[in-house]
């Protein structure tokens, strides 16, 4: 009895010791979010800030390349940062956990569990008295950054591309160059198409350098299946990426995009290309480097996904001078009754971003440095580099690269690390896209029409010029065709931390990793039955439910957004 009750009182104790120390840490949070606290005097006096960002960067060069040694030299700020390999997954938790942070931190998803934490400041006050650059960047969409209806603070700056318009489509159908060559350029705008090139051109060449030729082959390693092969779902049937999310355009509803009829056709159709034996056997058990193999040594003429999955086998092509083996990329489409929604833009892009802890001390210089990232001189240096040493200047006063400057960028794999330039500061802060121009009428980004056109191989631009195209965006519906998304991309909006839609997204999700594979490698004829069962177990998951609360997150995304 006496242990006992000894254990009960130092429960008791402890639990006292807890309150207390949550009440002092409540305080200390409450003083640390005064987005007025006082900067120091000096603003270029050294200050070291700690980051913590969820992203790896093999690129850090630790400021000490041109591009970091002049930030430092224009702020005083160094940046001591950790960078993650987990996406934070981890560590965010600990953190919060804790009551421990970094000055800055990049929380990628896991922004809501800081929220909830008490962990970041409100920078509403900060950006409207520190902050012109930002406030010039953004505009009238500012008011995006909103939390949510309940707490209209802005704890996250968006650090993705503004206005961006890319020159390269980041989705569709890869096809080789000499694939359609061969077979006189034939029309490439629906799955039927497409896998009528892919049977044409294996009945021709039934072997590759002596091994059996691989018609399309899928991404499925991990997260990397979802990012290809599942996306391709609404990707192939007029939908834009809002993620796991199908979103009505006119009433907002949101729809598990599986869930849509149209898209149990797209799976049907790889179906059909495993039953004629023109998907590859191995595409739902290869890993990552085997798919990136199949591709950069030409043995599979055709694959699905995102346009950054297939860089490196497109680079390594190239440097082979395996030109006809590289691959196009076209906006197919399930029929010719849907349009490719590659570039519906989703407008500013927020709720993945940075922000500033209640454990930085000056704020105010947080936020001064960060908006010296955005201002027009920065951004024009973190694309183009130092003048006289990584571009040029003519008498006109346009920028330019010799072609020893180009050579460094295009071949030097290091050229980041020793220069900075690039995505090593950008990743920080909002960044113009490509397209945008500067007050001189020049572009921020040295992505420009002229330059892609330039750096395409002779039979890339051959393919181009028997579609009528100069480049592959050109295939494309353009951006001015579709009104830019009035909630945004969904997958970026915060999900409340007292909702179990997470938990249920994971479980619906877990669901489709394997029942999508299942359908497609079933008999054509077991198809529907494993597609039905597919559709029942996400309703005893709580689909309905799912979607009726990201509709109405999606609502009132919207209605903040409006105000």
């Amino acid at each position: 009895m006496k242990n006992s009750f000894r254990k009960i009182c130092s429960l008791v104790l402890i639990s006292v010791l807890f309150l207390i120390l949550v009440a002092c840490q409540d305080n200390d949070n409450d003083t640390s979010k005064d987005s007025n606290a006082e900067a120091s005097g000096d603003e270029t006096e050294p200050i070291e800030f700690t980051l913590f960002d969820s992203d790896s960067n093999g690129d850090w060069e630790d400021m000490e390349s041109p591009i970091g040694q002049k930030i430092k030299e224009d702020t005083g700020v160094t940046i001591k940062p950790e960078f993650d390999i987990d996406g934070g997954q981890q560590k965010i938790p600990l953190m919060a956990s804790s009551g421990e942070y970094p000055d800055f931190i990049l929380p990628k998803d896991n922004a809501s569990m800081l929220v909830e934490a008490g962990a970041l400041i409100d920078l509403t006050d900060l950006i409207e008295e520190h902050a012109p650059n930002l406030q010039e960047m953004l505009g009238e969409d500012i008011n995006r950054m909103k939390w949510s209806e309940d707490d209209p603070s802005i704890y996250i700056i968006p650090n993705s591309a503004i206005d961006n318009e890319p020159l390269y489509p980041g989705y569709g159908a890869l096809l080789q160059h000499e694939v359609v060559q061969e077979l006189g350029y034939p029309e490439m705008e629906t799955l039927d198409d497409f896998e009528n090139a892919i049977k044409e051109y294996i009945d021709k060449y039934p072997e590759i350098d002596g091994k059996k030729t691989i018609g399309l082959t899928l991404q499925s390693d991990g997260w990397q299946m979802q990012s290809a092969t599942l996306n391709s779902g609404f990707m192939m049937t007029g939908g834009s990426d809002d993620g796991e999310y199908y979103i009505d355009p006119e009433t907002y509803e949101a729809t598990l995009h599986y869930r849509r009829p149209e898209e149990k056709e797209v799976f049907r159709w790889y179906n059909h290309m495993n039953d004629e034996g023109l998907l590859d056997p191995e595409s739902f058990v290869q890993k990552d480097e085997q798919y990136k193999e199949k591709l950069a040594t030409g043995r599979a003429i055709a694959t699905i996904a995102p346009d950054w999955m297939v860089n490196e086998a497109q680079d390594s092509l190239r440097d082979s001078g395996m030109y006809e083996k590289m691959y196009g990329m076209y906006p197919v489409t399930l029929s010719e009754e849907f349009k490719h929604h590659d570039y519906h833009s989703p407008g500013l892009q927020v709720g993945w971003g940075i922000g500033i802890t209640v454990d930085n001390e000056d704020p105010v210089r947080a936020i001064k440095f960060l908006d010296y990232l955005v201002s027009e001189e920065t951004q024009i240096m973190t694309n183009w580099g130092i003048e006289g040493e990584h571009y040029e200047v003519d008498e006109d006063g346009n920028r330019y690269l010799t072609d020893e400057q180009w050579d460094n960028r295009n071949n030097n794999k290091d050229f980041a690390k020793e220069t900075g330039i690039g995505y090593n500061y950008q990743r920080f802060m909002p960044r113009y896209g490509d397209g945008v121009e500067d007050s001189t009428g020049q572009t921020y980004t040295l992505s420009t029409r002229e330059q892609n056109i330039a750096n395409q191989t002779d039979v890339e631009k051959e393919v181009l010029e028997n579609y009528d195209a100069e480049l592959w965006s050109d295939l494309y519906p353009s951006a001015d065709e579709f009104d830019v998304k009035p909630w945004g991309a969904a997958y970026n909006i915060p999900i409340p931390g007292d909702s179990d839609l997470d938990v249920i997204n994971q479980r619906m999700l877990d669901i489709t990793m394997k029942r999508v594979p299942e359908a497609i490698l079933a008999k054509p004829e077991e198809f529907d039955d494993i597609w039905n069962e597919f559709m029942q177990d996400l309703e005893e998951v709580g689909v309905e439910e799912a979607e009726e609360e990201y509709t109405q997150l999606i609502k009132d995304t919207v209605e903040l957004w409006d105000q």
